[in-house]
């Protein structure tokens, strides 16, 4: 089909009117030669144009290296193999293909390049763990397998091992596996059992994978999808099934979803029909896994480029080994259901607690380490120094938790005072003759309106609870004036945000190591296992942090290792921290209302969130 004149030029006139939103949206330059790059200037996710539609089309006319869906956009790009074969694509689909909203054509024109996007899903290492045994099964033993489970509707209707949920029909064997909390009622075996013919599996894993920790399972789960349909991401609970989990993939092909909540990391797993998926270690306990529904996947050629793959009728077998005990102690706290159950045991703890362990384990550990602390806390941080520098004559700061003062120092033209707790940074205060005085952050002894600006610089995570928290930050604000500022800066949990390690995490050698091609980078998030050690009170224990390595909890223990008495062994104080999710900070500024303070600045600096707000006019 061949646009007439003046359809190609009402077509162009669309065009030019959506090229100035997304030239400044997208960060591309449209092109009035052809190039290899396409702009679908009227349909992306926000219309609901899928991936595999778009490319189920375009793959009739030519080659396409790349598709990119920038999130909740109304628009979409194509990067074909070639300037002409996009011009064929071009050619074949602008004004002409349905696929915008409520079947309106495409809108397409060149442009210099595809934007900047999140990673492909196809590029990561699959997780830690995450093996894909090929051709597992034969055929033989395939269709052995699909008669032993196969559906029947009409058996056992009273026990409800068969059931129709939204997605995908299900049977259950040994257990029923109930969703919804992705976890087995031990009370309740069925009747049914895992059919016999399932032993051969064993036999042969343990040949493939000696080295699992393998026992035979007792709950097997049957899922039948049909093109379509699907299972949202999720992770099976860890304190009712052991390590490793297995999935049988059964009839057609299916690309699942891998996603660490942690660090937002995506992964595509293809696992073809026969083929065994083995979920151990991190890959099953720190990672969720799912099926988006859909009829088509989009998959990588073996030439480079994208395709489509229909997808048929799948039957997947999912064998677990039930915990006898109700507990987890895998070492990966972030989707752990027991994990998460200690801790907010121990929040409630920290509720009733946190004076006892902030005296414990902050005020008492400084007043220890208080001249080995400051002889390490020299070098002021750039952005801290200049927030201080740009005060103007006269106007008087106030260094809540100065520490050894190192702040007080960074402007002859305001008016600097500083306060903190502990005893023995003052007097490193006083001895560098800076004006000083003690006092709790937590009730400044200053008038309302006294100060012009106020910085907190890692203070405000030593603060056991969260309503304290907020208690410092509510007394900085009372003795700021209208118009004045406060910079305050909390120890991220995060010490990789933007994909680059934070200083803290450099300090460790083995974090620096350069990776090859065989042996890929170690993660710095990856699990350490920690000891728990009581804080404050007998009945509060909190997780000892590694040092130099990724937060696994935000309520935890530093270490300081400090020689005593010209002794050359080192003793170990342990220092109370929460530290911060992003955005948790701008939160807890802003808990007594928007009326009072307005966040003028929002940013990460290395490995620390931070914030500068400004008081408003009553």
């Amino acid at each position: 089909m061949t646009l007439s004149k003046s359809l190609e030029k009402k077509i162009g006139k669309k065009v030019k009117r959506c090229q100035l939103l997304i030239e400044k949206d997208a960060g591309v330059q449209f092109c009035d030669e052809p190039t290899e790059f396409i702009v679908i200037c009227n349909a992306g996710l926000s219309t609901g144009l899928q991936q595999e539609a778009l490319l189920t089309e375009a793959l009739q006319h030519g080659p396409i290296r790349h598709v990119r869906f920038p999130p909740g956009k109304s628009y979409s790009f194509l990067q074909c193999a070639s300037t002409n074969s996009a011009q064929v694509v071009f050619t074949a689909l602008n004004g002409i293909c349905t696929l915008g909203q409520d079947g309106a054509v495409l809108l397409l024109a060149f442009c210099n390049a595809l934007p900047p996007c999140q990673d492909d899903p196809w590029s990561h290492i699959p997780p830690n763990g995450l093996i894909v045994e090929r051709d597992f099964i034969d055929e033989t033993m395939e269709k052995i397998l699909l008669e032993a489970v196969i559906f029947d509707d009409s058996e056992e209707s009273n026990e409800q091992t068969n059931r129709t949920l939204k997605h995908r029909k299900v049977k259950h064997f040994g257990y029923e596996f109930i969703y919804g909390t992705n976890n087995v009622d031990k009370t309740k075996p069925l009747e049914r059992k895992i059919p016999s013919v399932c032993n051969e599996l064993w036999h042969r894993l343990q040949l493939l994978h000696p080295e699992l920790h393998w026992h035979i399972p007792d709950q097997l789960t049957v899922n039948r999808y049909e093109p379509g349909q699907g299972i949202p991401p999720h992770v099976d609970t860890h304190s009712a099934f052991d390590d490793p989990i297995l999935s049988l993939s059964l009839g057609s092909d299916i690309v699942m979803e891998f996603k660490q909540p942690s660090s937002g990391k995506q992964v595509c797993v293809d696992l073809p029909s026969r083929s065994l998926l083995i979920m151990a270690g991190e890959s099953r306990y720190d990672w969720t896994h799912g099926i988006t529904p859909r009829k088509m996947d989009t998959i990588p050629s073996p030439n480079g480029d994208l395709t489509v793959r229909k997808r048929k009728l799948r039957v997947s077998l999912t064998f677990r080994k039930l915990l006898q005990n109700d507990s987890c102690g895998c070492g990966f706290p972030r989707l752990c259901d027991t994990a998460l159950q200690s801790a907010e045991k121990q929040t409630n703890l920290l509720e009733s607690h946190a004076a006892q362990v902030e005296a414990q384990n902050v005020h008492r550990v400084y007043n220890e380490i208080a001249k080995h602390f400051s002889d390490t806390r020299h070098s002021p941080w750039p952005k801290v120094e200049s927030f201080v520098r740009s005060l103007s004559d006269g106007a008087v700061l106030l260094d809540v938790g100065c520490g050894n003062g190192k702040y007080l120092a960074s402007s002859g033209r305001a008016v600097l005072l500083g306060c903190d707790r502990s005893e023995g940074l003052l007097q490193v205060c006083v001895d560098r003759g800076f004006n000083v005085l003690q006092c709790d952050c937590l009730a400044l002894p200053f008038r309302d309106e006294s100060v012009d600006a106020c910085i907190s610089i890692a203070v405000i995570h030593h603060l056991a609870t969260d309503q304290r928290r907020k208690q410092a930050i509510s007394e900085m604000v009372r003795v700021l004036r209208p118009g004045g500022k406060a910079l305050i800066y909390v120890w991220a949990k995060n010490q990789e945000a933007n994909a680059k390690k934070s200083s803290y995490l450099r300090q460790n050698k083995q974090n620096n190591k350069p990776s090859t091609e065989d042996e890929p980078s170690k993660d710095s998030s990856q699990i350490v296992h920690t000891e728990k050690v009581i804080a404050g009170v007998a009945d509060c224990t909190l997780p000892v942090h590694t040092n130099r390595t990724q937060f696994q909890h935000q309520d935890l223990l530093v270490p300081w290792k400090l020689r005593t008495n010209d002794s050359m062994e080192k003793t170990t104080f342990l220092r109370y921290y929460h530290v911060f999710e992003e955005h948790e900070l701008e939160k807890l500024c802003l808990a007594d209302g928007e009326d009072r303070v307005e966040l003028k600045d929002s940013y990460y600096d290395q490995g620390n969130w931070c914030v500068v707000l400004e008081k408003k006019s009553p």
